[in-house]
């Protein structure tokens, strides 16, 4: 599975094992949350020793929170300090619920937070009792979704496509959640070119605000449009949603690129800003 088109699909074949026990319109509560997950235990990967190394060091002392100490082994913005990964939890299938449910509660504070917005966790037991999560799990295990064999652009696709496939699966309208790529393109244009000689200096810094941010479209394509016509100039996005589900794809794709994961909120930008005074 080298490509866009080959991981959808397989993707998708995983959501047909579901049939029975879930309607083609709840496949999504399932599915998103665990091409999430993958994607992030991929990530993390590299560096799962080192951070297990240094819990294991500070376990015990005197700092309440250590996010930001195993964050910095990780080198990202979150961290995992559970012993699992996806291939550990397969291994163990007799426990594989509790596992997982650890394995999830063990991301650091905001991580989780954005995680905990997919509600995977009502799913598990469901999945369990159906005899699907060691099934399900175990056929995750075969796809690599390390960035060294998806791109983060690559992965924003493989998100837009699977939620379209979902909402119509259960006879949503797609827009709903999201907005095409090639629709961001144009309006993303319309914004920046009028700035383009600001732009076009050197070490430049902006900030975007996206008060409906859906799953994040609208500021992934705005840094790619950013980056690709002044690769020294730099944009920091922030993003707010309340739909729980276009919450936790946005977050954990700001996750994945690094980003500071306080630029991501949940409520009703309306009523509720929380970026007000920041952009």
């Amino acid at each position: 599975m080298n490509n866009f088109n080959d991981k959808v699909s397989f993707i998708w074949s995983v959501a047909n094992l579901l049939r029975g026990p879930y309607r083609p319109n709840q496949y999504k509560d399932v599915m998103l949350p665990l091409v999430v997950l993958r994607r992030l235990d991929c990530v993390l990967e590299p560096t799962k020793d080192k951070v297990l190394a240094r819990y294991e060091q500070l376990k015990g002392g005197k700092i309440d929170n250590p996010d930001r100490i195993l964050n910095k082994e990780a080198g990202l913005n979150f961290h995992n300090r559970s012993r699992f990964t996806f291939e550990k939890l397969k291994g163990d299938p007799n426990h594989l619920a509790d596992n997982l449910l650890e394995y999830i509660k063990s991301f650091s504070d905001k991580a989780r937070d954005i995680l905990e917005h997919f509600r995977f966790e009502e799913q598990i037991e469901r999945l369990d009792k159906a005899d699907r999560l060691f099934l399900v799990i175990s056929k995750f295990c075969d796809i690599d979704l390390h960035p060294d064999a998806v791109s983060n652009i690559e992965m924003g696709y493989i998100f837009e496509e699977l939620i379209r496939k979902f909402n119509e699966a259960s006879n949503e309208e797609a827009g709903d959640h999201f907005t095409p790529r090639e629709v961001i393109r144009l309006m993303v244009n319309l914004i920046f070119t009028p700035d383009n000689d600001t732009l076009s200096k050197p070490g430049i810094v902006r900030t975007l605000y996206d008060p409906a941010a859906g799953t994040g479209g609208m500021l992934s394509v705005s840094e790619e449009y950013l980056r690709e016509f002044n690769e020294n100039a730099r944009l920091e996005v922030f993003g707010q949603d309340y739909n729980d589900q276009a919450y936790a794809v946005c977050g954990s794709d700001m996750m994945i690129k690094n980003q500071s994961l306080d630029n991501v909120a949940f409520g009703n930008s309306f009523t509720d800003d929380h970026h007000r005074g920041k952009t």
